[in-house]
């Protein structure tokens, strides 16, 4: 199968409009029709269902859609991977939440860089949620992210697990409480991951000063790892326990076809600095390659 019928199938999949679709695409509506009623000849299935006004994935759509979207990612990542390891100067790059290391970003750099498998680190930073997809078209080749993430195609250890706190303005009602429970902001056990989402969302934000000066300013309540919060004493700010929120875990990712002795070191570096930390949680389980 080639990749460019995968592509006008997304395309179709994501717009769920043959007109938006090939608008996005660059092409004219009839030719991405013969393309995906040919692709659904090749494969033998109806991807989609067609009515005058709407079109919708069919089960095998939806299964493909999955699939498509690993599949072309896998192949910009190798073409990524490819063009890095013919630079005259190899380097990792390493995707970072701002702020969302646990403290431990520096010492395990510091501990990676005697390692003989180690090359020039490249630290990215990025926004919540986003270093599974840099992972996976190979945009980056480990990350340090919390859980819960996207697993597909990923390995990773488990490096540390930390109680968070809830950070709220100083003048906000809740403030004055000695704790802030998830039912004080009409949430239920399940819920702290999509709030979470939804504050970042709201405001775009991809750096703790954004998010405190929205905290301050805003009224708005959002929930850190304790680490953080003793790093970032703030005016108008204030931190109250969170008892009923789940520890804030931390990890190193990297991608499951990763062979490079760099990323091996990395993973070892960091995992060796965790458990010296003492940082809540055992390493997890994984394999960083041979």
């Amino acid at each position: 199968m080639e990749s460019r019928p995968l592509r006008y199938f997304v395309a179709v999949a994501e717009e769920l409009n043959f007109a938006r679709a090939a608008d996005r695409l660059g092409i004219s509506p009839p030719p991405l029709s013969r393309a995906i009623r040919q692709l659904e000849r090749e494969l033998g299935v109806t991807l989609f269902e067609r009515t005058t006004h709407h079109v919708t994935l069919t089960p095998a759509g939806a299964v493909l859609l999955t699939e498509a979207r690993l599949a072309l990612d896998a192949l910009e990542a190798a073409g990524r991977r490819a063009r890095r390891a013919a630079a005259a100067e190899p380097k990792l790059v390493l995707a970072v939440k701002a702020d969302g290391d646990a403290g431990l970003l520096e010492p395990v750099l510091g501990k990676y860089s005697a390692d003989p498998a180690a090359v020039p680190v490249e630290v990215r930073l990025c926004g919540r949620g986003e270093q599974p997809g840099l992972l996976r078209r190979g945009e980056a080749d480990a990350a340090l992210l919390h859980e819960p993430y996207d697993r597909t195609g990923l390995d990773a250890e488990t490096l540390a697990g930390e109680p968070r706190v809830a950070a709220l303005a100083a003048t906000h009602p809740l403030a004055a409480h000695d704790g802030v429970r998830l039912a004080d902001l009409g949430l239920g056990p399940g819920d702290l991951d999509r709030y979470l989402d939804e504050v970042a969302s709201r405001g775009h934000d991809r750096d703790l000063a954004q998010l405190l000066t929205r905290v301050a300013l805003d009224g708005l309540v959002t929930f850190l790892p304790t680490s953080v919060a003793d790093r970032y004493p703030r005016p108008g700010v204030v931190y109250r326990p969170a008892p009923d929120t789940p520890p804030s875990v931390l990890a190193i990712a990297w991608p499951q076809q990763s062979r490079s002795p760099a990323v091996a070191a990395l993973v070892r570096a960091a995992t060796a600095v965790a458990e010296a930390h003492g940082t809540g949680l055992p390493p997890g389980t994984g394999s960083a390659g041979s």
